[in-house]
């Protein structure tokens, strides 16, 4: 029996569904084999990784074009039953009409969510100041709204992570973003129960994102206590992912050669279970 797959507005509408209570995690796949296998794991959503894809391509975090990225979510949007939330860096432009553009762009791709980061890319001034960093999430919101207003915006606050982990301005920005109209807010680097708690209440009655780090120590269910809704990983399944190819290709170019790669693969998975996974998703 033909089974039909979820069209972007049925992903859209399950996506808003998620956020409505409790808490649930969203991972980040860098390329459409890794977004299959959470997916075959039964997570309900995912989120792309701008640095996962720039290294899979050979560059920096940021490093990656428009039209690459937009191609990469369209893939992943195409190839997967699940939402996808798009990491979208600071919106591919310089000011507000340009994020506009960069989003309605980015509509026509499917996802069922987007964030804009309030970050600069200029070591000097990593940080738009608030009303700039307020006009271009406005002017996402209209691009959103003019579309049919049925895609999160999710709104970033990025100051621990550009090297000023200030709680004040990253509360200031919360609390101006809630104000512009975004649908999620994320401060990625915070790891303290405190400050976490702060940003929620900052947040009012939008919906928080945790980026999950080792130094947070909490568990699932101690982020949902703290009202977090979703908990996403950034490039860290990367990572991982190239931590295991870098430690197996060591191996075999050092003096322990086929031996030494050998012990690396024997936690790898089988040839055959990865093409059993794969033909069962297709």
């Amino acid at each position: 029996m033909l089974t039909l797959r979820p069209s972007p507005a049925d992903k859209r509408r399950s996506f808003q569904r998620l956020h409505d209570s409790g808490c649930f995690v969203i991972p980040n796949p860098w390329d459409l084999g890794s977004a299959l296998v959470l997916q075959s794991l039964g997570f309900k959503a995912l989120a792309s990784t701008s640095a996962g894809l720039a290294w899979a391509l050979g560059r920096p975090d940021n490093g990656i074009a428009r039209d690459q990225v937009l191609a990469h979510l369209h893939t992943l949007v195409v190839g997967t039953d699940l939402p996808l939330t798009a990491d979208f860096e600071n919106g591919f432009a310089a000011d507000a009409a340009g994020v506009a553009e960069s989003v309605s762009m980015l509509l026509s791709t499917g996802v069922a969510g987007l964030s804009i980061e309030d970050s600069t890319g200029d070591a000097a001034r990593p940080l738009f100041d608030i009303p700039t960093a307020v006009e271009r999430l406005r002017a996402a919101r209209r691009a959103i709204d003019q579309a049919g207003g049925d895609t999160l915006l999710v709104g970033r606050a990025e100051c621990f992570v550009v090297g000023r982990p200030d709680i004040d301005e990253t509360l200031a920005r919360v609390e101006a973003y809630v104000d512009v109209g975004v649908d999620c807010i994320y401060a990625p680097g915070i790891t303290r129960r405190e400050h976490i708690a702060a940003v929620v209440a900052a947040a009012g009655s939008k919906p928080v994102n945790l980026l999950a780090m080792p130094a947070m120590n909490l568990s699932l269910a101690e982020v949902a206590d703290l009202g977090v809704r979703r908990v996403s990983v950034g490039g860290a399944l990367a990572r991982a992912a190239w931590s295991g190819f870098m430690q197996a290709a060591q191996a075999l170019a050092g003096a322990g050669g086929l031996g030494a790669f050998g012990e690396q693969l024997q936690q790898a998975a089988p040839g055959k279970v990865m093409n059993t996974l794969f033909q069962g998703m297709r």
